[in-house]
C-alpha cells in the first residue's frame, strides 16, 4: 500500500483501432462529443447517483434511478471492461461513461480499512463527515487524528484537493499539504487506478512508505466518492485517440513532447525508432497499452496491497522483540486481516501469507530451538493468533477448491520446517500431547502416543479436510425456520432435540471453529444460527450426562474413582471454542436485526441444499421461554468453565488455561445479573454439583483435573446475594486441590491408551501450581469475608481451609485477612472470625515449626497479636501449649516476653489475678524452655522469673548445670553481666569463672570480641577481693596467651587494692598487692612469657614494612619487663638473645640496637 513517486506500472491491456488486424478487439463507437471532450461524472442522472451514494438525506424526494444506471452499476461491479468490449460489438458512449463512472469504489469503508488500523470503532467511515469520537479521550483522539484516513478527511475538508481528473479507469489530482511550523507547503501529485469498485494501484509523489495508503490518496479517493459531480470524466485515452485523424494525432504527440520534453523526449525517440523498424518487438503485437482502459479478463480483481511494505513492517516489528510496542502493532495487523476477511476481501489471506512468511523467517526460532529455551509469552500468543487466522481462512465456506489446495500446500510447507512452533509451546517436552485431532482429520484415529508434535498449523491443515456440504448443516445456518416436530430419535447423536430444534454433533472445538469462520468472513447471522444449535446440543448433552451419572453414581462413589470425559478442555483450547460461542451470542445482543443482514448473499453462493421434512418456526423459538442470546451466552460460558478436563502438559498450555479462564470471567463480570440470569446461574451450579465426572465440581474428580477455584469464586460472589446456601456449597466443593493430596483418587482416563502416560504422579509438572494455590487462597478469603458474623458458616469454611490448603504462606495470609476483617475500625470485633484467624495462625505455627521459613518470626509476632485480641485465655493457651507451636527461643524471647509486657496488660485491662495467672504460665514456659535449650533461653528465663524467688533460683540452677556442658563462654559472660546488673555479683563472679574455662585466646588475637568480657571478669573479681582475684588469675593465665591483654589486666590490678570498691560502693581498707607475690607474680610471669613467645612468633614471618610496628611492640614489652624487680636484666638478656638469633635480619637488628642498645 505504500505509494512512491515513480510512474504507474504499464497497462496490461492492448488497445487498437477497429479493423487494425485480426487480433484487435471489436468495439465500434457510436456517437461521441468529439476529441478531447469531457463531462462531469454525475451527468444527467446526478440526483440518482447521489441518492445511490447516500448523499441525499433520507426522506427527500428523489427521481427514480434510470435503467441505464442500474445496469451500468451492476456491470461495473462484476465485469472487467475488456469482457464488456468483447461481448458487445457496439457500445454507445453514454453507456461507456456510466460503466466508467460506476467502476470507482462507492463505499468509504474499504478506503478506511486500507488507510488506518481499527482503533476501536466498529466503523470509522460510517460517521457523518468521517467524524468519530475517540473511545479513550483526548490522547486516543490525537492518535486517531494522525491516522492517514483521518488526515485525508481533514485535507479534503480543508479544500486541499484540486485538479481532479478521471480518464477512464484512472483518477488523478493534486493534494496540497499545508505548511507546518518546520515544513513548507507541499503539493503532492496523486494517481489512482481502479477496477470493478476496487482501487488496484496508487502512486503519490510524497514518497510515503507504509502498509497503508497515505493521506493524499485518501483525500483524492474521498473527493471522488463524496463529490462525483465535481470530477471531470473522460473515456479511456485510447478511445479519444481513436477519434483523431493523422494530423490531430501528430499534433497531440508533438504538444505532449513539448510540454514534457525533459522527461519524455528520450522515451519518445526510442519508441519512434522501434515503431519505424519493421522487425521490432513493438510491431509484433496489435494495439498499444492504455493505463486508463480498465482491467483485462485475466486480471485479478483485488484492492491494492503493497506486499513489500507488509513484509518489511512485519520483519521490523519482529526484530524489535516485543519492545517499542511491536507486539501491539503485530496484533493490529492480525486485526486488519480479520477486518479484510469480514469484508470478504481476498487480500486477507494474501496479507496473512506475507505475515506468516516473515514469522517463519524469524531467526530467533532457530536460536530458541538450538538453546532449548521457550519463546516469550506475548510472542507465543502471536503465533496462536496466526494459527487461528489460518483456521478461519481455510474454513471459508465459499473458497474455491483450488484456492484451498494452494493454502494446504503452503501450510504443509511451513508445517514441515524444523523450527515451526509447536501448538503446546513446549519444545523440550517429549510427553505425548493429549489433544484430540479434529474428527475429520487424517489422524483422527491415530494413537496419540505415536502422533507427532502438533504445530500451530496442524489444526488448519486438518481443517482443510472439512467441508460445508452436509445438508443438515446447511439448513441450520441458512434458515431460522428449520425444525422437525415429527423427529423422535432420542439417541445421543439425534439431529433434533425434543422440541424439534436442530442440533449439531461435532467435535466441539471444530464446530466452534466453523462459527468463528462464519463470523470472520462476514456471515454473522449464519454464525449465530450455528452457535445456537451448538449450545442447544451442549445443553442436551449435559442433561444426558446427568442421567447417565445418576444411574452409575452409587457404584462410582463407592469405588471413589472417576473418569475424565474430555482430555481436551474447551477453556484454554487453541481454538477457544467457548470464547467463540460467547462472543457470537454477545454480538447478537449488541447489534440490531438489520445489521445482521448486511451480507445477504450467503445462499447465493452456497447453492441449493436437499430439503428435509421440517416445520416453520420463528427463530426466537429456538430458545426456552424467557431466554435470550444473552442468557445463552452466559450459560455456555458457565458450561465451559465448569467442564472437568485434564491439566495439559507444558508451561505455556497451563498458563493459557489460567489466562483464558480469567479473560472469560472478566467478560462475564461486565454483565449485570438480573433474575433471568440468576436462574441460569442456579441451574448450572446445581448441575455442576450433581454431574459427577462431567463436571469439575462433581463429587469425585480426577486428581489431574483443572481446579475450579477461580470459576467458583465468580460463582460464589454472583450467587451469594440470591442463594447463599448454593453459593457456599459450590465454593466449598471447589476448594479441593487433589493434585497435592497423597490419597487422591487416580481414576481412569476413559481412554485406555492414555493411562500409561497420565496416571503417574505428575504434579511437579504443574508449572502454574503457585498461581493455582493463590487462587484457592483467594476463594477461601472471599468466603471468610462473606461469612463474617455467621458462626456456622465460619466453622465450615475453617474446616475446608484446614483440609484443603497445604501452603503455610497461604494459610497465614488467610489468617491475616480474617484478622483484618474481624477488627475493622468501624465495628466491634467479630469474636468468631477472630477465633478462626487464631486457629489458622496456630495451624501455620504447627506447619512451620520444624521447617525453615523466612517469615517465621513475623508469623510468631502476629500470632501473639491475634491471641491478644482474642483474649487472656488465648494467650494462656498458647503459652501452655508452646512446645507444639514454637521453638524454645521463640517462646521465651517473643511470646512470653510480649505477653508479660506492660502494653499487653494495659490492652487487655487485666486485674491482679489475671496478671498473676499469665505470669505463672510465662514462668513455667520459661523454665521448660531453659531446660530444653539453655544456651538460647537461659537469659530470657531468668528475666521472666525475676519476680518469683523460687522460679529465679530454679532458672539459675539450670544455667549452672548447663554451664559445664552445653553453654559457650559468650552466653555465660552475657548471663554473668546480667547477674551483676541485677545485684548478684557473687553469682556473676561464679558464672564468669565458668565462662573463663571455655575461653582460649591465642597470642595474635588482640582484637578478639571476648577481651572486654575478660577485662570485665577480672575487674569484677578485683572488686570482690583478693581471694576472688587470686582464684580467677590462674584461669586467665590458662585461657589467655595474648601478651597485650595480659599486660592490660596486670596494670589494672596494680592500680587499686582488691575489694577497694565493694558492693554498694563501700570502700575497703588495704594495701596494693605486690607483684612479687601470688597471685600477681603468676600473672606477671605469664605476661613476660607471652611477650617473649609472641616476639619469636612475629619474627618468624616479619616483613620490612612491619619493622617500626615491631619496635613499638618491644617498647611495650619493656614496660612489662620493668615491672619485675629484676626486669631490666631480663629485658637486656632478651634483647641480646634476639640479636644473636636473628642477626641475619641486619636492618631490623640495627633498629633494635638504636632503640634498646
Amino acid at each position: 500500500m505504500a505509494e512512491r513517486g515513480q510512474l504507474p506500472p504499464p497497462a496490461k491491456r492492448l488497445c487498437c483501432r477497429p479493423g487494425y488486424g485480426s487480433g484487435c478487439r471489436p468495439g465500434g463507437r457510436v456517437g461521441g462529443a468529439g476529441p478531447g471532450s469531457g463531462t462531469l461524472c454525475a451527468g444527467p442522472s446526478s440526483a440518482a447517483a447521489a441518492a445511490a451514494l447516500g448523499l441525499l438525506p433520507l426522506g427527500k424526494t428523489q427521481s427514480p434511478e434510470s435503467l441505464l444506471d442500474i445496469a451500468a452499476r451492476r456491470v461495473a461491479e462484476k465485469w472487467p471492461f475488456q469482457r464488456v468490449e468483447e461481448r458487445f460489438e457496439r457500445i454507445p458512449e453514454p453507456v461507456q461513461r456510466r460503466i466508467v463512472y460506476w467502476s470507482f469504489p462507492r463505499s468509504e469503508r474499504e478506503i478506511c480499512m486500507y488507510s488506518s488500523f481499527n482503533t476501536g470503532n466498529e466503523d470509522p467511515a460510517a460517521a457523518p463527515g468521517g467524524a468519530v469520537a475517540a473511545p479513550g479521550g483526548a490522547a486516543d483522539a490525537a492518535d486517531e487524528n494522525r491516522l492517514p484516513f483521518r488526515r485525508g478527511i481533514a485535507l479534503l475538508d480543508g479544500g486541499c484537493v484540486d485538479n481532479v481528473l478521471q480518464v477512464g479507469f484512472h483518477l488523478s489530482g493534486t493534494v496540497t499539504e499545508p505548511a507546518m511550523q518546520s515544513e513548507p507547503e507541499t503539493v503532492c501529485n496523486v494517481a489512482i487506478s481502479f477496477d470493478r469498485c476496487k482501487i488496484t494501484s496508487v502512486t503519490c509523489s510524497c514518497g510515503n512508505k507504509d502498509i497503508f495508503y497515505c493521506a493524499h490518496v485518501v483525500a483524492l479517493s474521498l473527493y471522488r466518492i463524496r463529490k462525483p459531480d465535481q470530477v471531470k470524466l473522460h473515456l479511456p485515452i485510447s478511445e479519444t485517440l481513436f477519434q483523431m485523424n493523422r494530423d490531430q494525432l501528430q499534433k497531440f504527440v508533438q504538444y505532449l513532447i513539448t510540454v514534457h520534453h525533459t522527461e519524455v523526449l528520450p522515451t519518445a525517440q526510442k519508441l519512434a525508432d522501434e515503431i519505424l523498424s519493421q522487425n521490432s518487438e513493438i510491431n509484433q503485437v496489435h494495439g498499444a497499452p492504455d493505463p486508463t482502459a480498465g482491467a483485462s479478463i485475466d486480471d485479478e480483481n483485488c484492492w491494492h496491497l503493497d506486499e513489500e511494505q507488509v513484509q518489511e513492517q512485519v520483519k521490523l516489528f519482529l526484530s524489535q522483540g516485543g519492545y517499542h510496542g511491536s507486539g501491539k502493532q503485530l496484533n493490529l495487523l492480525f486485526a486488519k486481516v480479520r477486518e479484510m476477511l469480514k469484508m470478504r476481501d481476498s487480500n486477507g489471506a494474501r496479507m496473512l501469507t506475507l505475515i506468516t512468511e516473515q514469522f517463519m523467517a524469524d531467526p530467533r526460532l532457530a536460536l530458541w530451538r538450538q538453546q532449548g529455551t521457550t519463546m516469550t509469552d506475548k510472542y507465543r500468543q502471536l503465533w496462536d493468533e496466526l494459527g487461528a487466522l489460518w483456521m478461519c481462512i481455510v474454513l471459508n465456506p465459499h473458497c474455491k477448491l483450488e484456492q484451498k489446495a494452494s493454502w494446504l500446500k503452503q501450510l504443509k510447507k511451513w508445517n514441515s520446517v524444523d523450527v515451526c512452533p509447536w501448538e503446546d509451546g513446549n519444545h523440550g517436552n517429549e510427553l505425548p500431547n493429549l489433544t484430540n485431532a479434529l474428527p475429520q482429520g487424517a489422524n483422527a484415529n491415530q494413537d496419540s502416543s505415536n502422533r507427532p508434535h502438533r504445530t500451530v498449523f496442524t489444526r488448519a491443515i486438518e481443517a482443510c479436510d472439512l467441508h460445508w456440504q452436509d445438508s443438515h448443516l446447511q439448513h441450520i445456518i441458512s434458515s431460522d425456520l428449520y425444525t422437525n416436530y415429527c423427529y423422535h430419535d432420542d439417541s445421543e447423536n439425534s439431529l433434533f432435540d425434543s422440541h424439534g430444534w436442530p442440533l449439531w454433533h461435532e467435535h466441539v472445538p471444530t464446530a466452534c471453529a466453523r462459527v468463528d469462520a462464519l463470523r470472520s468472513h462476514g456471515y454473522p447471522r449464519e454464525a449465530l444460527r450455528l452457535a445456537i444449535a451448538i449450545v442447544n446440543t451442549l445443553r442436551r448433552q449435559q442433561q444426558k450426562q446427568l442421567e447417565v451419572f445418576r444411574v452409575q453414581k452409587k457404584e462410582l462413589l463407592h469405588k471413589g474413582v472417576t473418569s475424565i470425559t474430555n482430555l481436551e478442555g474447551w477453556v484454554g483450547h487453541p481454538l477457544d471454542p467457548i470464547g467463540t460461542l460467547f462472543s457470537s451470542l454477545m454480538e447478537a445482543c449488541r447489534v440490531d436485526d438489520e445489521s445482521f443482514h448486511g451480507f445477504s448473499d450467503f445462499m447465493e453462493n452456497m447453492g441449493q441444499c436437499k430439503s428435509l421434512e421440517y416445520q416453520h418456526l420463528p427463530a426466537h423459538k429456538f430458545l426456552e421461554e424467557g431466554e435470550s442470546y444473552l442468557t445463552l451466552a452466559v450459560e455456555v460460558a458457565l458450561i465451559g468453565l465448569g467442564q472437568q478436563r485434564i491439566m495439559p502438559d507444558g508451561l505455556y498450555a497451563q498458563e493459557k488455561v489460567c489466562r483464558n479462564e480469567e479473560q472469560l470471567i472478566s467478560k462475564l463480570q461486565e454483565i449485570d445479573l438480573d433474575d433471568t440470569l440468576v436462574k441460569i446461574f442456579r441451574k448450572q451450579a446445581v448441575f455442576l454439583l450433581e454431574a459427577g465426572p462431567y463436571s469439575g465440581l462433581g463429587e469425585v474428580i480426577h486428581r489431574e483435573s483443572v481446579p475450579m477455584h477461580t470459576f467458583a469464586k465468580y460463582l460464589f460472589t454472583s450467587l451469594l446475594p440470591h442463594d447463599a446456601e448454593l453459593a457456599y456449597k459450590t465454593a466449598l466443593r471447589a476448594m479441593r486441590l487433589l493434585v497435592l493430596e497423597s490419597t487422591a483418587p487416580s481414576g481412569d482416563m476413559s481412554r485406555p491408551h492414555h493411562i500409561a502416560s497420565v496416571v503417574p504422579n505428575r504434579y511437579p509438572r504443574w508449572f502454574t501450581l503457585s498461581h493455582i494455590e493463590s487462587q484457592q487462597c483467594e476463594l477461601a478469603s472471599t468466603m471468610l469475608t462473606a461469612a463474617k458474623g455467621d458462626v456456622r458458616r465460619l466453622e465450615t469454611v475453617l474446616e475446608s481451609i484446614q483440609k484443603n490448603i497445604h501452603s503455610s504462606s497461604h494459610i497465614f495470609k488467610l489468617a491475616q485477612d480474617a484478622f483484618k476483617i474481624a477488627t475493622l475500625m468501624d465495628s466491634l470485633p467479630d469474636i468468631t472470625l477472630l477465633k478462626v484467624s487464631l486457629e489458622l495462625g496456630l495451624q501455620v505455627m504447627r506447619m512451620t515449626l520444624s521447617t525453615l521459613n523466612w517469615r517465621r518470626r513475623e508469623m510468631v509476632r502476629w500470632l501473639v497479636t491475634c491471641a491478644t485480641e482474642v483474649g487472656v485465655y488465648a494467650l494462656d493457651s498458647i503459652m501452655q501449649n508452646w512446645f507444639t507451636l514454637f521453638t524454645p527461643t521463640e517462646a521465651t524471647s517473643i511470646v512470653a516476653t510480649t505477653v508479660m509486657s506492660n502494653s499487653t496488660i494495659v490492652r487487655l485491662h487485666l486485674d491482679c489475678h489475671q496478671q498473676e495467672k499469665l505470669a505463672s504460665s510465662a514462668r513455667t514456659l520459661a523454665l521448660q524452655c531453659a531446660m530444653k535449650d539453655p544456651q538460647n533461653c537461659a537469659l530470657s528465663a531468668l528475666t521472666l522469673c525475676e519476680k518469683d524467688h523460687i522460679a529465679f533460683e530454679t532458672a539459675y540452677q539450670i544455667v549452672l548445670d548447663a554451664a559445664t556442658t552445653g553453654m559457650s563462654y559468650s552466653q555465660l559472660f552475657t548471663i554473668a553481666r546480667y547477674m551483676e546488673h541485677r545485684g548478684y555479683p557473687m553469682r556473676a563472679y561464679k558464672l564468669a569463672t565458668l565462662a573463663m574455662t571455655h575461653l582460649n585466646l591465642s597470642y595474635n588475637q588482640d582484637t578478639h570480641p571476648a577481651i572486654n568480657d575478660v577485662l570485665w571478669a577480672c575487674a569484677l573479681s578485683h572488686s570482690l577481693g583478693k581471694n576472688e582475684l587470686a582464684a580467677i588469675i590462674p584461669l586467665v593465665v590458662k585461657s589467655v596467651k595474648c601478651a597485650t591483654v595480659l599486660s592490660d589486666i596486670l596494670r589494672r590490678c596494680t592500680l587499686t587494692t582488691p575489694g577497694m570498691v565493694g558492693l554498694h560502693g563501700r570502700r575497703n581498707s588495704g594495701k596494693l598487692m605486690s607483684l612479687d607475690k601470688a597471685p600477681l607474680r603468676q600473672l606477671l610471669d605469664a605476661t613476660i612469657g607471652a611477650y617473649i613467645n609472641t616476639t619469636h612468633s612475629r619474627l618468624t614471618h616479619i616483613s620490612p614494612r612491619h619493622y617500626s610496628e615491631f619496635i613499638e611492640f618491644l617498647s611495650k614489652a619493656r614496660e612489662t619487663f620493668l615491672m619485675a624487680h629484676d626486669g631490666h636484666i631480663q629485658f637486656t638478656q632478651f634483647i641480646d638473645n634476639l640479636k644473636q638469633i636473628y642477626k641475619g635480619k641486619k636492618k631490623l637488628m640495627m633498629l633494635v640496637r638504636e632503640r634498646f642498645g
